[in-house]
């Protein structure tokens, strides 16, 4: 793309740049100033980003280990008994547990409360215990699903007293579980995922579950866990997704080094989580799923792996080290400027203690991504002022879980307010946010970007799958520099809706060194060499973030921004009126928030177009 084309259409036209004189340049003036700074050559076509490929496993290998270790690890995944491959001259051993384990992380305290006081609390919603059915045909909502049999309510009781306060709570839930689920593998609680986290909460909270006087409760436990791990070592590889794969991979290998003669299981499941690992996280450190709730989980689960291995006073695999340090740029590069996370591919808003209570338990220091390249979020902070921007393909239908049509799509925020924001919270339906909403917070819409016909730049399908739509994106980054500063601009464009309108969307962002001017222009350009003839519906949507109030002008082409702080921020559209219109936004604890959005929408030539725009601190 040449670059006095650039300038030209970064323009603001009509009534709206001569509104806009009096509080910055206008955008072709910014462009002649600026010098571009870059290491390609002018001209030369920017990266292009396609769906995200995989870690080579032979650059990310399991333990090196011997002949014996070797034979071990093929002879147990053949079926032989781990306690005839350890010890093959006496009996096996009696279950039980050979270390205590300390985990790192720490629960939610409000939740641990409200078990104690004899409800659940799952994002916001309480659930008395003595109503839930804990069977394996109970309808629950997916989030009280995983709660209820992966059992992660034992770290939030944890953090909620001493073990003495809450060991009777979590005895009695277990008692519960265990009489409503007698059959092994039975039904919806022996997903490998659910049977993964359980088995691994059991094991690292197992103070909580065996530290009463009865015996026989005790043996139980031990009994289960044992089962349960053999029942994962058979159907591990049979799991929806490879995170439900790898959360089975952890409780296997964590079995395999806290229950007696575990040595062959724990080799066995090493081999398996580091090349399942493998396949899920991208070369950059982010997994596949490009959902920060994944990352998330996949950083939990390996921290309390660790937290295994230390009980037992063994080594933690230096490929597990290095994953776990690579896991955290990339989350970090999705952290606003009042420290909490963005809402992307299905996350909710999670607040800045909840997640920096994540990054000092897992004892990583280090700085956000530089160089995303599966991950795919652009990120520009300056002066206060965070910028993120997804320029990658959304991923392939097997790693998503709540994937989201969001290519283009961007979040603003600047001390501690987000201004533009996307709706999120898709992961929390079945809480607060009610089921029947969860596809569309997964739309194109419910995202700050532009929309063709009320059409999904990807197809959104059940299950927090994706279908066809977005296959490559194309990327540029580039600082610019003038006497008056520097300015980060990123230009990108995708093909989601060049098979059904013949239109290529490509969008222009320019943050100014400063953080106070964001200036951006969305483009359709024709996929082919002729341009289709007739008209498309378009809507171009900013999600504003909460707590902000908005003043349309007269015009309709300017809003103003009122801020809590006091401060003021313009929107000012260079091509065409903007109506404000309702939305919502989730919180990271899965509450729905009402807040606006600003729409500029119209006909647009299948031949083209292109829609400026502008938003600046006032004062």
């Amino acid at each position: 793309m040449k670059e006095a084309a650039i300038s030209g259409r970064l323009a603001l036209e009509g009534d709206a740049a001569g509104d806009a004189q009096d509080m910055a340049l206008p955008l072709d003036s910014l462009h002649e100033d600026l010098v571009l700074q870059d290491e390609e050559e002018n001209g030369e076509r920017g990266e292009l980003i396609q769906p995200g490929r995989s870690l080579a496993v032979t650059h990310f290998a399991p333990p090196s280990i011997g002949p014996a270790e070797r034979f071990m690890r093929f002879a147990y995944r053949l079926g032989v008994p781990g306690s005839t491959l350890a010890a093959p001259f006496r009996k096996p051993a009696r279950p039980r547990l050979l270390a205590t384990v300390e985990s790192p992380l720490e629960g939610n305290r409000q939740a641990g409360m409200a078990l104690r006081a004899g409800h659940f609390l799952i994002h916001g919603v309480k659930a008395p215990i003595a109503q839930l059915d804990f069977s394996p045909t109970a309808k629950i909502t997916p989030p009280f699903e995983r709660a209820m049999h992966g059992f992660g309510w034992l770290r939030d009781l944890a953090a909620s007293g001493t073990r003495d306060q809450c060991s009777q709570t979590a005895e009695r839930l277990f008692i519960n579980w265990m009489n409503a689920n007698p059959e092994i593998g039975k039904g919806m609680p022996w997903k490998v995922e659910h049977a993964g986290h359980r088995l691994l909460n059991w094991l690292v909270y197992a103070p909580l579950i065996m530290s009463g006087s009865d015996k026989a409760l005790r043996n139980r436990v031990l009994t289960l866990m044992a089962d349960t791990a053999r029942w994962l070592d058979r159907n591990v590889n049979h799991a929806d997704d490879l995170l439900g794969e790898i959360t089975g991979w952890c409780a296997i290998t964590a079995a395999g080094l806290l229950l007696p003669d575990g040595k062959p299981r724990r080799l066995y499941g090493e081999a398996g989580l580091i090349h399942a690992l493998g396949d899920f996280v991208g070369e950059d450190g982010g997994v596949l799923s490009r959902s920060p709730l994944g990352q998330m989980e996949l950083m939990t689960l390996l921290m309390d792996l660790s937290a295994c291995y230390r009980a037992m006073r063994l080594p933690v695999p230096d490929a597990l080290e290095a994953m776990q340090t690579m896991l955290v740029p990339p989350l970090l590069a999705l952290v606003h400027s009042d420290g909490g996370l963005g809402c992307w591919q299905g996350s909710g808003a999670l607040d800045a203690q909840a997640l920096s209570a994540l990054i000092e338990a897992s004892g990583v220091r280090t700085r956000p991504l530089r160089n995303p390249r599966q991950w795919g979020y652009q990120r520009v902070a300056t002066k206060g002022s965070v910028l993120q921007f997804d320029t990658a393909p959304p991923p392939l239908a097997r790693h998503a879980r709540h994937g989201c049509a969001s290519t283009l799509a961007f979040e603003f925020s600047h001390g501690p307010h987000r201004l533009i924001v996307n709706c999120g919270g898709a992961a929390f339906a079945g809480g607060q946010v009610p089921v029947r909403v969860e596809q569309g917070l997964r739309a194109t819409a419910a995202h700050s970007t532009l929309v063709l016909d009320d059409a999904n730049s990807t197809a959104v399908l059940i299950k927090g799958k994706l279908g066809k739509g977005v296959n490559e994106v194309e990327l540029d980054r580039r600082l610019l520099e003038s006497e008056n500063g520097t300015a980060t601009r990123i230009e990108a464009s995708h093909d989601g809706y060049a098979s059904r309108f013949g239109l290529i969307h490509r969008r222009i962002l320019i943050l100014r060194d400063d953080g106070t001017e964001l200036r951006g222009e969305d483009l359709l350009l024709p996929s082919g060499r002729r341009g289709q003839k007739g008209k498309v519906p378009y809507a171009l949507r900013f999600h504003i973030g909460p707590a902000i109030e908005l003043g349309l002008a007269e015009n309709r082409k300017n809003v103003g921004f009122a801020l809590p702080d006091g401060s003021y921020w313009q929107f000012v559209s260079g091509s065409g009126e903007v109506a404000i219109e309702e939305s919502m936004w989730i919180d990271g604890s899965g509450r729905a928030h009402p807040i606006q959005q600003l729409v500029l929408q119209g006909l647009a030539s299948r031949g083209g177009g292109n829609f400026s725009w502008l938003l600046k601190k006032m004062g």
